[in-house]
């Protein structure tokens, strides 16, 4: 039987942190992590998390090496609501990431929790 887009998730879901958004606005806050923002560059455009480099799902596994290229970097990972991110921070992970996490929720959690934004 073929598998779904929630089959995936739910797979990388058990073998790959996440985190809610509080613990990953004091990270951030407290420094020393990089902010990857997994959605499309329109997405992107209409607001992020402070501090994010875009680098859009599709490209993940080959724009983070690019612009991370030290693996031990904790690196946390969002997209609009944790599906996405979640399937990027596992193939992270298994590329030997050995601090990368997905923000549950995604950015929807992390507005309507108020936390700051940029445009």
């Amino acid at each position: 039987m073929a598998k779904t887009f929630m089959d995936l998730v739910n797979e990388a879901r058990a073998h790959t942190k996440e985190i809610d958004v509080h613990a990953a606005a004091a990270a951030i806050d407290a420094g020393g992590v990089t902010v990857v923002d997994v959605r499309e560059p329109d997405e992107y455009a209409r607001g992020s998390i402070q501090g994010a480099i875009n680098i859009p799902r599709g490209v993940a596994e080959m724009g983070v090496p690019q612009m991370v290229p030290n693996r031990s970097t904790r690196i946390i990972l969002y997209c609009a609501g944790g599906n996405r991110s979640m399937l990027a921070a596992d193939n992270l992970r298994q590329m030997g990431y050995e601090s990368v996490e997905s923000m549950a929720g995604g950015y929807q959690a992390w507005t309507q929790s108020g936390y700051k934004t940029t445009r």
